[in-house]
């Protein structure tokens, strides 16, 4: 079964604002997360009990899973050095 992704509002932002290779592999490895939320490069954030990051190069993913309803929700997409602000 898939989950159902979604971006919050500002990650839409902050994603169009990422260089264009990087943009394409992001678009990418978000599209895969609603078939495999916690895939084999992501990694559980400590302190929280859904939250999730993807590594991509110096820039991170950072999102929630909901088991229950079945989506994921893409937070936040930036430069490693900022997005856990």
């Amino acid at each position: 079964m898939s989950y159902r992704v979604e971006l919050a509002r500002s990650a839409d932002r902050e994603l169009w604002r990422l260089p264009e290779p990087y943009r394409t592999k992001v678009f990418r490895v978000i599209k895969l997360l609603g078939e495999d939320p916690r895939s084999s490069g992501s990694k559980k954030l400590k302190g929280s009990k859904d939250a999730w990051r993807i590594r991509l190069g110096p820039y991170r993913i950072l999102y929630t899973v909901q088991d229950v309803l079945r989506i994921v929700r893409v937070e936040s997409v930036g430069d490693r050095k900022d997005v856990y602000r």
